[in-house]
């Protein structure tokens, strides 16, 4: 006589199955990969110098806002990605650039070069605007900047959070014009307080749900379908056709996408 399991075991397996598929094995494949590539020991071995993405000195006067982020350093740098803001203001012969970091002050000010390599890794551009629609953004982009809820000394965790893509999603959220969301493998971008936060962006096209950064769901017009786990990211990408794979990336589904 077949002997009936426990009903609820099921349901368990088939999420544990799920979980192995859709994160594990795609962050244990990427681990792997990254284990191979050729990278600095040390942040003193590290280069930090400008990738040679935007001029070293403006050669416009118009404005530009920026978001880049890039892969890094150590193991961290097979699951994540590091992200940071640049502005430049019209009229101005210079960028500023800000970082969340773990060590100093929390949010830094042009500590390095506006498109420089991390950890000797080289950017990406994220999202930007230029001219007349990066005028108009600025002040938002200001303003959330300094509103930024854990930007004093000691606010800062690698895990699940707040940390440098903690404080770049914040923005992007607050300024939803921008367009923009952080890469899958931007760990920490999901973070939030609380043991579960609800939170509608400003122009309720994106809704994110969070328990603690650690599991939760994004939908919206700019994130897609996201499931999130761990700080890892699964999902796909609507308006510009692409698969959010964990630890690895975005991969867009053709060319410009």
């Amino acid at each position: 006589m077949r002997r009936k399991g426990f009903p609820i075991l099921r349901p368990l397996k088939l999420l544990t199955i799920l979980v192995a598929i859709l994160f594990v094995a795609p962050a244990v494949a990427t681990a792997g990969w990254w284990s191979f590539v050729d990278r600095p020991g040390t942040w003193r071995s590290a280069d930090w110098s400008s990738s040679g993405m935007l001029p070293a000195a403006p050669v416009t006067d118009e404005a530009a806002v920026y978001v880049f982020a890039a892969r890094t350093g150590g193991l961290k740098g097979a699951f994540s990605v590091h992200s940071w803001i640049v502005l430049k203001r019209p009229g101005s012969a210079r960028y500023e650039r800000y970082d969340k970091v773990g060590w100093g002050s929390p949010i830094r000010r042009d500590g390095w070069a506006a498109d420089g390599r991390w950890y000797s890794n080289p950017p990406e551009i994220v999202a930007m605007a230029q001219g007349a629609r990066a005028v108009d953004l600025l002040p938002a982009m200001d303003a959330a900047i300094a509103s930024y809820p854990w930007s004093h000394s000691g606010d800062y965790r690698i895990w699940p959070g707040p940390n440098s893509n903690s404080f770049v999603a914040h923005v992007l959220r607050q300024v939803p014009a921008l367009g923009a969301t952080l890469p899958p493998n931007a760990a920490g971008r999901d973070y939030a307080p609380g043991v579960a936060s609800f939170d509608l962006a400003p122009d309720g096209r994106d809704l994110h749900v969070t328990l603690n950064g650690l599991a939760g769901f994004a939908l919206g017009a700019r994130s897609g379908l996201e499931l999130h786990f761990l700080g890892l990211v699964a999902g796909v990408d609507i308006a510009r056709p692409a698969v959010k794979i964990p630890a690895f990336g975005r991969v867009p589904l053709w060319p410009g996408s």
